[in-house]
């Protein structure tokens, strides 16, 4: 479980692909250099990239570096494949029992891939507008909450497959996003809580069809009402 809250930038040293090129549908493992080193760093530990959650198999004893794996199944469902050595990456480490939730719950399990389409000076901010895949719409609100590369941020105005949010200066300088440009492509996760409450939802909503004029008596009678 992660914040959004970014702890420190990296840079990609070496990227592998176990059992050689095109193997095992094109997994791979990463080598980061971490700007600043994680103290008290462990092996088996989440650390999020980008916003994907992956898993420490190995560090240095100061936390100056670390390996982490990508199954194939999270290269094709993130940007983790255009990684390079060299790219740079957001990192946030798990959140601890106690820590303060800076920004709000993510799971570091990306739903998809949005496309930067616009960035705009607004006095020291920046206002963001990102297209991504209409099927994750309905998990973006206004006045909600969005990880981008992992990073948490705001949405000030959504629609169905569009979200606008101000970056203010700290978030800015401190995490990758100041490298964004229009037709970047960056990971997204929506609100965690609006998942599952959509899920829960889902078989009321499948019951009261629009194509029967919303809640009919028979739907009342069976609920209770």
């Amino acid at each position: 479980m992660f914040t959004g809250i970014i702890q420190a930038q990296g840079e990609v040293l070496d990227r592998d692909t176990p059992g050689g090129a095109g193997s095992q549908g094109g997994e791979a493992r990463f080598r980061i250099r971490v700007f600043g080193g994680m103290p008290g760093m462990l092996a088996g530990e989440a650390i999020a990239v980008n916003g994907v959650c992956l898993t420490v198999e190995r560090h240095a004893p100061d936390g100056a570096w670390y390996v982490c794996y990508a199954s194939g199944e999270t290269l094709f469902l993130t940007t983790l494949h255009e990684l390079k050595p060299g790219g740079r990456v957001n990192l946030e480490r798990a959140l601890a029992m106690g820590d303060r939730l800076g920004g709000h719950l993510v799971s570091g399990h990306v739903d998809g891939v949005a496309v930067v389409r616009s960035i705009v000076p607004a006095g020291n901010s920046r206002i963001i507008e990102l297209n991504f895949p209409s099927e994750l719409g309905s998990g973006v609100i206004a006045r909600g909450s969005v990880a981008l590369d992992g990073v948490s941020l705001t949405v000030t105005a959504c629609g169905a497959d569009f979200l606008r949010a101000n970056v203010i200066p700290e978030t800015w300088n401190a995490t990758g996003i100041s490298a964004w440009k229009p037709g970047s492509r960056v990971n997204m996760e929506t609100d965690m809580i609006g998942k599952y409450v959509a899920r829960f939802l889902a078989p009321w909503q499948e019951r009261v069809r629009p194509d029967t004029g919303g809640l009919t008596m028979e739907f009342l009678r069976e609920h209770g009402f």
